[in-house]
């Protein structure tokens, strides 16, 4: 139960809207284990006298935070923290960098290993003949216990040597690193669906649930593609996140 909200003082003379300074200080809180999932805020009215603020004020900050997932409304219940989704910068890492680098569990499921050749559209995208070979992997990540991506790549046999119990162990990346392979740049393309029977059994959700799809080819430092892959993600549990300037 939250007793109340530690001491904020909102700047009224900054650009920055006052919902919008109430909303990131809660989720600071929350995303720093201060308000641990399950935690109950007190009413907006209570919340808005605490912080010298309006009522409609406090509401858009609520309505900002549980449109973001980070917290929901429960009739007889109240304003609630929930888990929060795992935030992922758009850049080139690996899921398994950005989850250990947030102090999270990356844990994997390898749930296919094999070499093949690769079908017409994946060995166009990796710059290489059908009569190729490719390892064919296909993952389960989770965070801590929870399932949060079906990762499926095509990494070019030559480029190094994989095994299922590395893959296991290791993020695709470290491995990629380890074998002296420097990745420089990346084409990625972001969507969404729903889910498949099939997968909504491996990732906990419904059938029908949406998710956020997401397929890159990422290059060396010689302009060589090392490694195709097809991701999909629990939009429940997952976003990916953007920063925007202008020139």
């Amino acid at each position: 139960m939250a007793e109340g909200v530690p001491q904020l003082v909102v700047d009224r003379a900054s650009p920055v809207p006052l919902y919008f300074q109430v909303a990131q200080y809660l989720e600071n809180l929350i995303e720093s284990g201060v308000y641990p999932p399950g935690t109950r805020l007190d009413n907006e009215i209570l919340l808005a006298d605490q912080l010298g603020l309006s009522r409609p004020t406090m509401r858009r900050a609520i309505e900002y935070l549980v449109d973001r997932g980070l917290l929901v409304r429960k009739r007889g219940v109240g304003t609630q923290v929930v888990q929060p989704k795992v935030r992922r910068p758009v850049e080139l890492s690996s899921l398994f960098d950005d989850l250990r680098a947030s102090g999270r569990e990356p844990r994997t499921e390898v749930l296919g290993f094999d070499v093949q050749h690769p079908a017409e559209a994946v060995a166009e995208a990796l710059g290489i003949g059908v009569a190729d070979e490719v390892y064919v992997i296909e993952r389960l990540r989770y965070t801590g216990d929870e399932p949060l991506s079906i990762m499926r790549n095509y990494i070019p046999a030559t480029v190094l040597k994989l095994s299922q119990e590395a893959l296991a162990r290791q993020g695709l990346y470290d491995l990629i690193r380890a074998a002296g392979v420097n990745l420089k740049i990346a084409t990625q393309s972001i969507g969404g669906r729903a889910a498949r029977a099939a997968e909504a059994r491996l990732l906990d959700e419904k059938p029908g649930a949406p998710l956020l799809t997401m397929t890159r080819v990422a290059y060396d430092d010689a302009g060589r593609a090392i490694e195709y892959g097809s991701h999909i993600y629990r939009a429940s549990r997952y976003t990916f996140e953007l920063t925007l300037t202008t020139q």
